[in-house]
């Protein structure tokens, strides 16, 4: 098994000088391990394989976004497996997934900073949507919290599909510059 400390200096490899040999000893040890994660969580064979390869994708291409300081390497790739599985159910319409639900989150149970952080983030994530107009709110709440589509916000509010995308990109931007001010955003 590899120690976190090696993972980083693998990571840093690939970073520095994109060593295929780094990547290739990162790609054998967490493939395998993405793919039987993906399996707990629902997904068949060809799906885990497709969003394990297309994490390590990720780790590959944006391999200089990954900071050790912030959270262990495990934990950064099963969240972005996690997060590429939800991205890809909430295309496929036949299925209704809430992707809050507690089935998709990824505990490392070495990592309590990380978890700690987490906590810290979701407080402040709370905190900076209060301070949202309540016309992008609720529409993020439709959006994020009851999964609807933007045309289906659109249907139920009664708003032109510009203002409910308009609406819900400034709540965004207003999300992410109340969070960077308080330094809670991390890259990734």
């Amino acid at each position: 098994m590899l120690s976190p400390s090696e993972f980083a200096t693998l990571v840093a490899a690939i970073t520095e000088t994109r060593d295929r040999k780094a990547f290739a000893r990162l790609f054998d040890y967490f493939v395998p391990r993405l793919q039987a994660y993906l399996l707990r969580q629902g997904a068949d064979s060809a799906l885990a394989e497709e969003i394990a390869q297309d994490t390590m994708v990720v780790l590959w291409r944006k391999s200089a976004l990954f900071d050790p300081a912030k959270s262990s390497l495990s934990t950064w790739l099963y969240r972005i497996a996690r997060n590429r599985r939800i991205d890809l159910l909430r295309r496929d319409r036949t299925t209704l997934v809430e992707p809050d639900d507690p089935v998709f989150d990824v505990v490392d149970e070495t990592d309590i900073e990380g978890e700690m952080d987490a906590t810290q983030r979701e407080a402040a994530v709370r905190v900076a949507m209060g301070d949202l107009p309540e016309e992008q709110l609720s529409l993020v709440r439709l959006a994020f919290f009851e999964g609807l589509s933007h045309s289906q916000i659109s249907e139920i509010t009664g708003l032109p599909l510009g203002t409910v995308k308009s609406r819900i990109r400034l709540a965004f931007t207003r999300l992410r510059r109340t969070l960077e001010s308080g330094g809670v955003v991390e890259a990734g």
